[in-house]
C-alpha cells in the first residue's frame, strides 16, 4: 500500500541484493579508486585547514551505515561501520569496518572488528550490524546485531553481541554468548527485530543497552556488571512500526534518546529522519517536545534531521561525538540523491558517513540549529588540544520556522471553505469519488485504493497551484482510533503532477501507530520509487500545510511539510523536491483502505 508496513529487514537491503555469501577479512588499506565528490562538494573533494565538506567518509569508503564514533586513549576518533562493501565494485562484505582520524574529518580505513573472528552463537551467512561502541572500565566495548544466529535454529532469529579490546582498533575478543537473545515475536510466528543496540552507563554506574527496531519496538534493559548478559526486566522505550536506531546520551540532567525513523533504504526517496524524546531516568518514559511519549499511538517524536532538500536525503542512525572545545556533533548516514545506490539500481544503498554539528536550543538537540545536513564547506570541530576552547558557533540562521512560520496573504480565490452544498470552482477531479459538503466541511470517506507504485487507482480532487512562493493548508478530522492495528487509510495534503509523480502529507494508519506522513513517489531507473518521512504527533483533528518555494540555483519546486494539533502550535517536518518543469497541481487526498472518514474544514492558499 502507500505506506510500507514495516521498513524491511537489512539482511534483504545488503546480503540478498548483493548476493554474497561470503563475509572476509579486510586489510590494512582503503579499498578501491577514491570515490567522485558529490555535487555540492569541492571538485577535489579535499577537507581544507579548519573545514570540511560531506561526505566525511569519501577518503575511504562510498557507503559506511550506521556509523559509532569514539576518541581512543591515543588521541584519535575511531568510526565502527555496518557490514556492507566499502566501495563500489569491490565484491566482499567488511564485518563491522573501522575508520580512524585525527581531526574527525578526514578518515582512513584501519580494518575489519569482526574479520576473522565470528561470535559462536553466528549463523553461517550472518551479518554485523549498527555497531554500538564505548569506553567503560579501561576496556572499550562493541556491541552489535547479529542478524542470524545458532540459538533457535529459525531464520530470523536476530540477537545482540558484544566485543571487547584494549584499544578501538583491537584486538577484539568476541564473547559467545548473546547479550540479549532472540525474542519470539507476539502470537509465536517469527521474532522480534532485536537489532541496533546503545550501551550507556546511567550515574549510579549501572550499565544499560538499548536495542530493537520497527517489529517489537525500542527497549532499555540493564547490564550485568561485566556487560555480557541482559538482567531483570526489560522496559519498551519507543513503539513498534516507527523507531529504530537508539542511541543515547545525558545533558543537563535529562537522558535524551535519539531514534531512526522510516524506510532507511528506499534509494532517492529514503526520507530516514531522526527524532529525540528525553527523561530524567535511562528507563524513560521519553517524551517529545510537546510532551507526546514516544511510545503513544499518536507517537511522539521532536525532529532533530531531516532531508532538507539538498543533495541529501535519508538523513539518520546517528551517534554523538564532542569536540575538544566542548561543542557536540552529530555523526550520521544519508544518501546522495541523484547517487542513491551503491552498484546498480535497486541493490545496496550507498550510505556515506556525514557529520555536522549538533545545537542544543530550549533543551533540544537540533542539527546546525535547523538548517540540517550540509553539503557545502563548514567550519571543522575543534580537535587539537591547543586549540581546545569554547567553539566560534556559527550564526547561520537556521531554519528558524521550524516550529512554524507565517503564510502571506490568504487568497481567497484559490482556496475553499466547503460552505453551500457544492464544491466551490476551479476544482478537478482525477478519478471522481463520491464526497458531500455538510456544514462546512467536506465529507470524504477513505477509499479501498491508493496511488502506491503502479496502483493507481485512488481519487485526487486538485486545483491549480498559484505561481511563486505559496502555503496550501488544511484542517483534517478523521478518526483512526489508537493502538488497535490498521492498515493504511490516510487522508491528507497532496501535490501531484501524475500518478507516479507526486508528494503526499497525510495523516496514517500504520499497523499500531498513527502518524503524520509526507511521502514522495517519482519514477527512477526504468521502476516507480516511494519513500516518506514523519512530521509532528497527529490529532483526531490535525492541521497540515504544505510550504512552496523554488530554488534559486536549480529551479526545483521545493515543498516543506508542517503539521499542527491545535492550529496554532505548527512543528516544522522536511522538505522534498519536484522537478523544476514539473507542473504541479494542489488538492486532497482520502484513500489508503476503506472503514475511515476524512472530514476537511477547509482548503486554503496563502502567498507569498
Amino acid at each position: 500500500m502507500g505506506t510500507v508496513r514495516r521498513p524491511g529487514p537489512r539482511a534483504r537491503r545488503t546480503l540478498a541484493a548483493l548476493a554474497i555469501a561470503a563475509l572476509t577479512a579486510g586489510g590494512a588499506q582503503a579499498p578501491g579508486a577514491a570515490a567522485e565528490p558529490g555535487q555540492g562538494a569541492d571538485r577535489d573533494g579535499r577537507q581544507g585547514a579548519g573545514t570540511y565538506v560531506n561526505p566525511v567518509s569519501r577518503g575511504f569508503a562510498d557507503t559506511f551505515a550506521d556509523p559509532a564514533v569514539v576518541r581512543g586513549e591515543d588521541g584519535h576518533w575511531y568510526a565502527f561501520g555496518t557490514t556492507d562493501p566499502l566501495r563500489s565494485g569491490e565484491g566482499r562484505m567488511h564485518s563491522i569496518p573501522i575508520a580512524r582520524s585525527a581531526d574527525l574529518v578526514d578518515w582512513t580505513y584501519v580494518g575489519d572488528a569482526l574479520g576473522g573472528d565470528a561470535p559462536a552463537f553466528a549463523d553461517t551467512g550472518a551479518a554485523y550490524w549498527a555497531p554500538d561502541i564505548t569506553r567503560h572500565d579501561g576496556r572499550y566495548w562493541l556491541y552489535f546485531t547479529v542478524t542470524e544466529t545458532t540459538v533457535t535454529g529459525e531464520r530470523g532469529d536476530s540477537a545482540i553481541g558484544v566485543a571487547t579490546a584494549p584499544t578501538p582498533a583491537g584486538p577484539w575478543t568476541v564473547h559467545d554468548e548473546p547479550v540479549v537473545a532472540p525474542r519470539p515475536a507476539d502470537g509465536g510466528s517469527g521474532f522480534k527485530w532485536t537489532f541496533d543496540p546503545a550501551h550507556v552507563v546511567d550515574t549510579d554506574g549501572r550499565r544499560h543497552l538499548y536495542y530493537g527496531s520497527y517489529h517489537g519496538g525500542i527497549w532499555v534493559t540493564e547490564l550485568s556488571a561485566d556487560g555480557t548478559r541482559a538482567v531483570g526486566e526489560p522496559a519498551m522505550v519507543a513503539t513498534d512500526n516507527r523507531f529504530e536506531g537508539a542511541y543515547a546520551v545525558r545533558r543537563g540532567g535529562w537522558w535524551y534518546l535519539f531514534a531512526s525513523s522510516g524506510d532507511c533504504c528506499a534509494g532517492p526517496t529514503t526520507g530516514y529522519s531522526a527524532f529525540a524524546g528525553r527523561s530524567r531516568s535511562v528507563r524513560g518514559p521519553f517524551t517529545d517536545r510537546e510532551g507526546v511519549p514516544l511510545t503513544a499511538s499518536r507517537t511522539g517524536g521532536t525532529v532533530v534531521l531531516t532531508p532538507n532538500g539538498n543533495r541529501w536525503v535519508g538523513t539518520g542512525h546517528n551517534s554523538v561525538v564532542t569536540d575538544l572545545a566542548g561543542q557536540d556533533w552529530m555523526v550520521y548516514h544519508a544518501i546522495d540523491r541523484e547517487r542513491p545506490y551503491l552498484d546498480e539500481p535497486y541493490g545496496v544503498n550507498r550510505r556515506p558517513m556525514l557529520i555536522d554539528r549538533l545545537d542544543w536550543e530550549d533543551g533540544w538537540p537540533v542539527v546546525r540549529g535547523g538548517l540540517g545536513a550540509s553539503e557545502r564547506r563548514q567550519k571543522a570541530p575543534v580537535t587539537d588540544p591547543r586549540h581546545a576552547r569554547a567553539a566560534d558557533r556559527e550564526r547561520d540562521g537556521g531554519h528558524r520556522d521550524r516550529q512554524g512560520h507565517r503564510p502571506g496573504r490568504l487568497d481567497p480565490a484559490r482556496g475553499d471553505e466547503f460552505e453551500g452544498d457544492r464544491l466551490g470552482p476551479g476544482w478537478s477531479w482525477v478519478r471522481p469519488a463520491d464526497v458531500r459538503l455538510d456544514g462546512g466541511r467536506l465529507v470524504w470517506p477513505t477509499q479501498d485504493a491508493d496511488l502506491h507504485k503502479g496502483s493507481n487507482t485512488a481519487s485526487v480532487l486538485l486545483r491549480e497551484a498559484p505561481r511563486g512562493d505559496y502555503t496550501v493548508e488544511t484542517r483534517l478530522t478523521i478518526d483512526l482510533g489508537e493502538d488497535t492495528v490498521r492498515n493504511y487509510q490516510q487522508a491528507g495534503l497532496v501535490a501531484y503532477t501524475d500518478d507516479d509523480r507526486y508528494l503526499r502529507l497525510s495523516h496514517v494508519a500504520i499497523w499500531n501507530t498513527r502518524q503524520t506522513e509526507f511521502g514522495k513517489e517519482r519514477p527512477y531507473a526504468g521502476r516507480v520509487a516511494y519513500g516518506s518521512m514523519t512530521v509532528g504527533p497527529p490529532a483526531r483533528t490535525t492541521w497540515l500545510r504544505l510550504r512552496h518555494t523554488t530554488d534559486p540555483r536549480t529551479g526545483e519546486h521545493r515543498f516543506r511539510a508542517y503539521t499542527s494539533r491545535d492550529g496554532a502550535r505548527w512543528i516544522a517536518g522536511g522538505t522534498w523536491t519536484m522537478p523544476a518543469d514539473a507542473k504541479v497541481r494542489i488538492g486532497l487526498v482520502s484513500h489508503g483502505g476503506s472503514g475511515a472518514t476524512a472530514e476537511f474544514h477547509h482548503f486554503r492558499v496563502h502567498r507569498g
